[in-house]
């Protein structure tokens, strides 16, 4: 079985702050992460591939990663930024495309969770770049919260021909053990046969010093019925991660949580969904 960890982001302090990184909290993410501090990991879980996705609405971050796709025969795609409302969306995409390493990207990812307007998806100008997207043959990475569930669901319907990647599985409220609501809006978005999303981030949703499998598992067996383990990818979110559980425990517990799919959805949620959809060599 071939691994994919579809989800997992580098960042480089001394190159471009991370501005979302503040509080006593998040103090553990105020350093360098580089490739090399993921690759030994990766390796060690069996992992032969990745797809590397953008932190922060900065044009500047997507050239970087894409040079690192290129430098790098871990990383197999780039999920980058562009400004979706510029009138030029199309035109940057070319550009991104001929950069080096630009075959890499494979998507574009918006931090739609801090857009204060929960419609910001069903704006017409984002709905154009969405277009835009669809048209240069990439994915749309979803990071949202669970109240722009509706919207995202909204825009996937609007857009039958783009694939919408729901990273997270929307960051339900593991914490606080809530599960219904989410639960109804997630299971709207999976009805539309466009959209996939990712068995990732959950171990930052619960509580970061006492969380255990069956924390997660009420959350996984919903995106499991909703949209089927040849519908969902496997991703890391490294180093974000690293706040609740080291590279080898988000694995295993991903692992755990699918034990009892056959051989062959496992192989679809540990590598053949993001293979197929991000399109990786």
């Amino acid at each position: 079985m071939r691994v994919v960890d579809a989800h997992h982001h580098v960042w480089d302090l001394s190159v471009r702050s991370q501005g979302w990184i503040t509080g006593d909290e998040l103090a553990p993410l105020r350093r360098n992460f580089a490739l090399a501090d993921l690759e030994p990991e990766a390796r060690a879980a069996g992992v032969a591939a990745t797809v590397l996705v953008q932190t922060v609405n900065v044009a500047g971050e997507t050239p970087e990663l894409l040079a690192l796709a290129a430098d790098h025969d871990l990383v197999g795609g780039v999920v980058g930024w562009t400004d979706l409302t510029a009138p030029g969306v199309a035109d940057e995409l070319a550009r991104l495309r001929e950069l080096p390493g630009g075959e890499s990207m494979v998507g574009i990812r918006h931090q739609v969770q801090s857009e204060p307007d929960p419609q910001w998806l069903l704006r017409r100008d984002v709905l154009r770049g969405l277009e835009a997207v669809a048209a240069a043959g990439l994915v749309h990475d979803l990071v949202i919260l669970p109240h722009q569930l509706p919207a995202a669901a909204a825009a996937a319907f609007l857009l039958p021909h783009l694939t919408f990647v729901l990273d997270h599985l929307g960051k339900p409220p593991v914490a606080t053990g809530e599960h219904d609501v989410w639960a109804r809006h997630l299971h709207d978005l999976a009805a539309l046969p466009n959209t996939v999303a990712k068995l990732s981030g959950l171990v930052t949703e619960a509580r970061w010093d006492s969380w255990t499998p069956d924390d997660l598992r009420p959350y996984t067996e919903t995106a499991l019925e909703a949209f089927g383990a040849d519908r969902l990818m496997f991703g890391s979110d490294w180093p974000v991660c690293l706040l609740a559980a080291s590279y080898g425990e988000v694995v295993d517990t991903a692992r755990s949580l699918t034990a009892d799919l056959s051989g062959s959805e496992r192989s679809a949620a540990f590598g053949g969904t993001a293979t197929r959809v991000y399109g990786l060599e």
